[in-house]
């Protein structure tokens, strides 16, 4: 199993040790913080658009295509009755030299990403490929 340890330097401060690397987070003023960095539930919401993002990037390392320009463009909307995720947009922008054949197939990559995955089955995410 592994182990993450999380440690508590100050006011509203949490850190995160994960093997050698410390993610700190912190509250915003608004909660009580100092808004000196990301919120917990900030972080979460990231680590989705990281993953299916690092899935496309290695889709195009694969097939040694051009990746400057490229972004990708997370959108959340909440249920604010339920308080929770309603749905995730993961809006990849192409560059102009990325092959049109290839459209499906990079979206296809990002929706193996681990992280998105473990979502409640409610929370709808859908990926949109943009040229």
């Amino acid at each position: 199993m592994e182990k993450i340890e999380v440690v508590f330097p100050g006011k509203k401060k949490v850190d995160i040790k994960v093997e050698n690397f410390i993610i700190k987070t912190d509250q915003s003023p608004k909660n009580g913080g100092d808004g000196s960095a990301p919120e917990p539930f900030d972080i979460f919401l990231s680590s989705i658009g990281a993953c299916a993002g690092v899935y496309a990037k290695i889709f195009c390392d694969k097939r040694d295509l051009n990746t400057e320009g490229m972004k990708l463009i997370q959108e959340i909307a909440y249920n604010k009755e339920k308080k929770m995720l309603d749905k995730i947009d993961l809006n990849l922008y192409l560059n102009e030299d990325f092959p049109e054949k290839y459209k499906k197939a990079i979206a296809k990559s990002m929706d193996h990403c681990t992280v998105k995955r473990q979502l409640h089955p409610d929370i709808k995410v859908e990926i949109n490929i943009i040229k």
